[in-house]
């Protein structure tokens, strides 16, 4: 079982920039020679409709210090899609790949909906300094399959050598039409690979056994340890979440010898909600990493990020 140790909330959205009003999201880092960048995904205010667009930006904290803020993104790292585009009205950092000289953001485009509240689909950009990037095309990367119809998105990427390449993301498997007009969808994790990064193969199988009503996963976030994969995820009810806390983002765990298949037990994520504060209803969109020998999970709170992200650093197995 694992035991972490959580150090709070180190991060909240820096509302003078008038595209990070409101949440950090989906934290994902990149260590760098003296510092830690975290990438996450914010938005503007709402308008008058109480829509609002997402914006994807990053943080560099103190590599010997965490809490440690040294330089906040001044403008989001990727443009919004044009009209009609599928990341017209945001853009939410998946993960972030260096590859040869190059690094590849994995991201979830947004677009407004009519039927249902929203559409998501995984696109990529590239950058040479991990600040700024350009998209390959207009369109996305995965989208919309015969057997994974709805809902794309959270791309995590991992490159084990050149031409083997592993992409957990959730996939839409059914919208949810609720009494009071309200629509919810349900998501699950799914894998594909590639064998260069840009081109996936995927067979719109679940990858993680569900437990509980509807559930949604989310997120997900794997190390190997003593020889064995362990990965983190988030998952929680597909309805009434949001009026019951209980029902809301938890952290699940399951293990693998293989990447591929895995044996869920919950039990040993070792990390849950806080008796008070921050992350007191809701913990979400754990990204584990190993950071001068310690393993840390960075992870959202309550509102799914609206107050923004902090950490935890593993003690014991």
């Amino acid at each position: 079982m694992f035991k972490w140790k959580k150090y709070g909330l180190i991060f909240k959205p820096d509302i003078s920039k008038n595209w990070m009003q409101s949440h950090a999201q989906v934290p994902y880092s990149v260590v760098f020679e003296n510092f830690v960048r975290v990438y996450f995904s914010t938005r503007e205010s709402q308008d008058n409709a109480g829509q609002f667009r997402s914006y994807s930006g990053y943080v560099d904290l103190d590599r010997k210090d965490l809490s440690n803020i040294i330089a906040i993104s001044e403008k989001p790292i990727i443009d919004l899609g044009g009209l009609g585009e599928f990341d017209e009205f945001g853009s939410m950092a998946g993960s972030v790949i260096k590859h040869k000289d190059e690094y590849l953001l994995y991201y979830c485009g947004w677009q407004r909906a009519i039927s249902t509240p929203y559409n998501w689909a995984i696109g990529l950009a590239k950058s040479k300094d991990g600040k700024r990037f350009n998209k390959i095309g207009k369109g996305p990367l995965l989208g919309p399959t015969f057997n994974e119809p709805y809902l794309q998105a959270c791309p995590i990427v991992y490159k084990i050598d050149d031409d083997n390449w592993h992409m957990y993301y959730l996939s839409g498997t059914k919208w949810i039409e609720l009494s009071d007009d309200k629509k919810e969808s349900q998501y699950l994790l799914m894998h594909a690979t590639s064998q260069d990064g840009i081109n996936w193969k995927r067979d719109g199988k679940p990858a993680i056994e569900l437990l509980v009503e509807d559930e949604c996963q989310t997120s997900c976030s794997i190390i190997k340890k003593d020889g064995k994969y362990h990965m983190f995820f988030s998952y929680r009810h597909g309805t009434h979440f949001r009026e019951d806390s209980s029902r809301g983002y938890r952290i699940g765990y399951a293990s693998s010898e293989d990447f591929i298949n895995w044996n869920r037990d919950d039990k040993k994520a070792g990390i849950d909600i806080s008796e008070s504060g921050w992350d007191s209803e809701m913990i979400a969109y754990p990204h584990v990493t190993k950071i001068d020998g310690k393993i840390m999970m960075f992870y959202c709170g309550n509102g799914f990020g609206k107050s923004g992200f902090g950490y935890a650093v593993l003690e014991e197995l």
